[in-house]
């Protein structure tokens, strides 16, 4: 069941559903490392992706891989991602060694 907002239902309720005001919108992302990247390399380039996007955006990332990555990516707190925070994620690794960066649409976290 996909819950939608209802003007009727108090903040209360709005919380408890992730939905009106409470509504967190996200959105996945992946990258596949070049064949040529060390694992050091590696360990350091996510560990700049989150020194340099996720943590001065307030933002939380949940993910895995080796060569291949994928995660989806939110706010700290109750929040909504916006078209600039994956512009930053996407331009993170413009100049990185990786290929097929793609970041999804925004969507709703909860019921999306």
């Amino acid at each position: 069941m996909i819950a939608k907002h209802n003007p009727k239902r108090n903040a209360r309720i709005n919380k408890k559903l992730r939905t009106g005001a409470f509504q967190e919108f996200g959105f996945d992302i992946y990258w596949t490392f070049n064949s040529d990247v060390a694992e050091e390399q590696i360990d350091a380039i996510v560990d700049q992706l989150l020194d340099t996007v996720i943590e001065p955006n307030a933002l939380g990332f949940s993910g895995s891989g080796h060569r291949a990555w994928e995660g989806v990516v939110c706010t700290r707190d109750i929040g909504q991602c916006t078209e600039e925070h994956r512009q930053a994620l996407v331009n993170f690794f413009a100049d990185k060694p990786v290929t097929d960066v793609k970041a999804s649409e925004l969507y709703d976290i909860w019921w999306g």
